[in-house]
């Protein structure tokens, strides 16, 4: 069933008057551990940056993505046995999990679950607010470890019009051109602030990407959204949008008092 873009806004404004109420929306800005990082993330998510990464597929709450939006469809998989995760959102680590922990000692000793119960830096960088992103979780599910990467400028679509692919074999990812320049930014900030140091080849791609596509509005609004809730902005972004600073939607409703519980994410 089709639902009208004036039907999801509607939508998307009664959910944000009437979330729930445990987050103050005016808390002090700070870091997050993961789980409480989700709880944040209504903060920054509402408005024209309910859009997933991905996709831009907007969506309504945690299992309500609104497909037509953006025309997706799960993509033909034989081994499926519930469509139950290409119908939720969960918030996707840009620079994935395994990337920030791979070379810590935790990691060696229990993987993520051990960094993320035992490890204060890691568990800094997981919560980091600046690498969170919806997606829908399929996508995410994909992607899984695999890291970007850029072979083709006429990519055949995966999941209905959606033009981020994966390349199961090589085990790596090219996103839309619409979020290359964010992705390259993101990995910049990781490596700046953890010292999650990039290779020469993954430093090549994202010095391009971040020529070829500059900073957007909805990029310089979400970096002020974070910084409003975490306290710091990203530099590879906050410096540029100070040449062009336009909110995204003056509009859009309040952030909403409430939390969306944590999300899932598998990287």
């Amino acid at each position: 069933m089709k639902v009208s873009a004036s039907a999801v806004a509607l939508i998307l404004c009664v959910f944000a008057a009437f979330s729930f109420a445990k987050v103050n929306p005016e808390a002090a800005p700070k870091h997050y551990n993961y789980r409480d990082a989700g709880k944040q993330m209504r903060r920054i998510y509402y408005g024209d940056l309910q859009r997933t990464l991905y996709c831009d597929c907007r969506y309504i709450d945690k299992k309500t993505v609104d497909f037509s939006s953006c025309n997706y469809k799960p993509r033909e998989n034989e081994k499926r046995k519930s469509f139950k995760r290409a119908q939720r959102i969960e918030w996707e680590h840009i620079v994935t999990a395994h990337n920030m922990g791979q070379h810590l000692p935790c990691w060696r000793d229990g993987g993520r679950k051990n960094c993320s119960a035992n490890d204060s830096t890691f568990k800094i960088m997981e919560g980091d607010l600046h690498n969170l992103y919806p997606a829908i979780g399929e996508v995410n599910g994909d992607r899984s470890n695999f890291m970007f990467n850029q072979w083709t400028n006429n990519p055949t679509p995966m999941y209905g019009e959606c033009e981020t692919i994966i390349d199961f074999e090589e085990k790596k990812v090219q996103p839309r051109k619409e979020v290359r320049g964010l992705i390259a930014r993101v990995h910049f900030y990781m490596e700046k602030t953890y010292g999650i140091n990039l290779s020469k080849q993954d430093r090549r791609l994202f010095e391009a990407w971040d020529r070829a596509y500059p900073v957007t509005e909805r990029e310089c609004e979400r970096d002020r959204r974070i910084f409003k809730v975490q306290g710091d902005h990203n530099p590879f972004v906050f410096e540029k949008c100070q040449e062009s600073v336009t909110p995204v939607d003056s509009t859009a409703p309040a952030a909403p008092a409430a939390p969306v519980d944590s999300l899932k994410a598998n990287n």
